[in-house]
């Protein structure tokens, strides 16, 4: 605990998900879809005629079925098959007589020795497996005896065929393999990389490697649609790196997995708080070859919404030894809680755009009827952060002059603005002489003057004194700046 404090700082707590069964009994209990150890949760009903397709694919029928039946059936069939084979033999002696007269030497039976059904029977299994002891033999004057010997031989191969390679395919499915591929008992969603991530981890128990391992997660949740359509169990693809490649994994040691919450994420609008209302599963699958078998191996696994852990990070798992990594597997299911803002990430996406200074263009811009004015207004009231005291805002501050003047400074520089947005011939038109800017000017000059007469009005009677005689407050200036000033208003 001191070195994970030491390393990570005191702000973050292990927490051993491992939890124990008290804390398993608290857990909202529901239906999965898929179990832990990959099992489905699905049984097939009502399937009518359809039953007769198992039978014409009988051998993965036979596959599929549990070992108990597997030997249940195993069993059954040989001992009907010799039962069978040797009540063939034993019918043949009892046609020819060959029961009776077992003690004549100068008779040649079909089969010597074969006196009862016993001894048929072990003759027929002396001839099944080679074992030829000599006590017991056809002889060359039972044609039938010939017969029945070669079809015993063709019905035999088949029967071992049959049942030794569906045995064999059972023992070497590659499912116990699956058993050695470990998953991270909870998922976890933290910050990485300045992203909202969903994580999960994955092992290998094995030195034998996967081949080409590869990892995908699908969303198990029920929505309605527009039209009102309900859809049981939709799902919906988790991108975890099928564009840039990291799905691909090199399964040496355990990996971390990582979902990228973005806006193509069906996670985008989760928080913290949604989560604990939300009903989902999220399947992982692993497939890949096995290095020593070369057959295709998958492993399953599934989370629900009581299994993702906000504000958590997988702890540290490999260690650098001398001469090797070590990975330490005691801590493969463990987290530790770490800072992480309890809001989705469209709440965070829109936290960043609006604190944003490349925002003001698009809120001026977002609606049509509104002036300058107003977009400047707007952006006085969002810049909390630049606030000024309240002298210096009187100052500098634009409350003693009148609405209408703000506007009509801005309705020439709006007016140039969208004239750029016009195609040319309507730019042609609007430049034409008989509308000259100096009328234009004038007019907005005059209005302009009229507007701060009225406003002089307003004005207390000492800066009324200092504002009279042409209404220009220029009395206590500079000569030179009266100058500059008498040319401005020339």
């Amino acid at each position: 605990m001191s070195a994970l404090h030491k390393k990570f700082g005191s702000d973050y707590q292990v927490v051993t998900t491992t939890s124990s069964s008290h804390q398993k009994d608290k857990r909202r209990k529901r239906q999965r879809f898929v179990d832990k150890n990959g099992r489905c949760n699905v049984q097939h009903g009502n399937l009518g005629g359809e039953t007769s397709r198992y039978l014409s694919d009988l051998f993965t029928t036979l596959v599929d079925l549990k070992w108990r039946w597997n030997l249940f059936i195993f069993i059954l069939t040989y001992t009907v098959a010799w039962l069978f084979m040797a009540s063939m033999w034993w019918v043949i002696a009892y046609i020819r007589g060959d029961l009776y007269r077992t003690h004549d030497e100068k008779y040649t039976p079909c089969v010597a020795n074969v006196y009862n059904f016993p001894s048929a029977f072990l003759f027929f299994i002396e001839t099944e497996a080679t074992i030829g002891y000599g006590h017991r033999y056809i002889t060359e004057k039972c044609p039938e005896g010939i017969i029945l010997f070669l079809f015993q031989s063709i019905l035999g191969s088949i029967v071992d065929a049959f049942l030794i390679g569906c045995m064999f395919i059972k023992m070497s499915q590659p499912k116990k393999r699956a058993e050695t591929l470990m998953f991270s008992e909870n998922a976890a969603i933290s910050m990485r990389d300045g992203k909202l991530t969903l994580m999960f981890r994955v092992g290998n128990l094995r030195n034998s490697h996967m081949v080409s391992a590869q990892i995908r997660c699908k969303l198990l949740k029920s929505r309605q649609t527009p039209e009102g359509e309900f859809l049981p169990l939709d799902q919906l693809e988790l991108d975890v790196g099928f564009s840039t490649g990291a799905d691909q994994l090199f399964l040496v040691s355990p990996l971390t997995i990582c979902h990228v919450i973005d806006t193509k994420s069906p996670f985008y609008e989760l928080s913290q708080r949604s989560m604990q209302t939300e009903q989902f599963e999220i399947v992982v699958i692993l497939e890949g070859i096995v290095e020593t078998t070369g057959m295709t191996c998958q492993a399953r696994t599934s989370y629900t919404e009581d299994e993702v852990l906000w504000g958590h990070r997988f702890f540290p798992v490999i260690s650098l030894e001398e001469g090797f990594f070590k990975v330490d597997y005691s801590q493969f299911h463990a987290t530790f809680e770490v800072p992480t803002p309890p809001y989705s990430a469209k709440e965070q996406d829109e936290a960043l755009l609006m604190s944003s200074p490349l925002m003001a263009p698009s809120l001026c811009n977002s609606g049509e009827k509104n002036s300058s004015l107003d977009c400047l207004e707007l952006l006085e009231d969002q810049e909390s952060t630049t606030k000024l005291p309240a002298k210096v805002q009187k100052m500098t501050g634009r409350d003693g002059l009148p609405r209408k003047l703000l506007r009509m400074s801005s309705t020439t520089s709006e007016m140039t603005y969208s004239l750029g947005e016009l195609p040319m011939k309507l730019q042609r038109i609007s430049s034409v002489p008989g509308v000259s800017e100096e009328k234009q000017v004038s007019k907005t000059t005059k209005i302009a003057t009229e507007a701060i007469s009225k406003s002089v009005a307003d004005f207390p009677p000492k800066l009324q004194r200092l504002a009279g005689g042409g209404g220009r407050m220029d009395g206590h200036l500079p000569p030179k700046l009266r100058k500059m000033n008498s040319d401005c208003f020339t």
